[in-house]
């Protein structure tokens, strides 16, 4: 494995779903808590540096939920709770920070992501969030679909199984990016 090296002009950093509805969820191999300390560090660097910072959260409806038929769904729609949606206090958005709004897994799908970025002159990502199989590999196959280049902060994101987690990232996001520890990432930033 070689060395990471980042661009910090080119380079912003793209949370997933640090919110309140779903970091209460249990999380697997990394506690929701672990995954946002980890997180933090990351917006915080990233933010001393200058480099943007895109917060994404879901927000879903009766009306906007996904009506698929499928094995196993998420279909079964009851009302979140009123902050259910909102950032953890760790993340809480900046006037800097760009947040982003989507209604389903992924952060490009029916979002201006990917227009964010480009005019902003981004070719590179870090991802982080939860959950790595969900919102962070639908985000991740976009991203790579589109031609940018990934860093993937492992132990910044977690799953509901260790098995989903270590799925995504050696069975995907070592084929579309680059997979490093947040510590890797923060010395690479220095």
């Amino acid at each position: 494995m070689q060395e990471l090296t980042i661009d910090k002009a080119k380079t912003a950093l793209v949370v997933i779903d640090l919110q309140k509805g779903i970091v209460a969820q249990q999380t697997k191999p990394y506690l929701a808590q672990d995954v946002i300390v980890n997180a933090s560090k990351l917006v915080d660097t990233f933010r001393k540096n200058d480099m943007p910072v895109f917060l994404v959260h879901v927000m879903i409806t009766k009306e906007t939920m996904l009506k698929v038929l499928s094995d196993e769904s998420f279909s079964n729609f009851s009302v979140p709770p009123a902050d259910w949606s909102e950032f953890v206090p760790e993340m809480s958005p900046t006037s800097k920070d760009i947040v982003i709004t989507k209604r389903q897994w992924g952060a490009f799908y029916g979002t201006d992501l990917e227009l964010q970025l480009r005019r902003r002159g981004m070719s590179t990502i870090v991802l982080c969030g939860i959950s790595t199989d969900f919102g962070v590999e639908s985000t991740a196959r976009f991203a790579y679909e589109y031609g940018f280049q990934q860093i993937f902060a492992e132990d910044a994101m977690a799953s509901r199984s260790e098995e989903q987690h270590n799925a995504a990232v050696n069975f995907i996001f070592k084929r579309i990016g680059r997979v490093r520890k947040t510590d890797e990432i923060l010395k690479a930033l220095q």
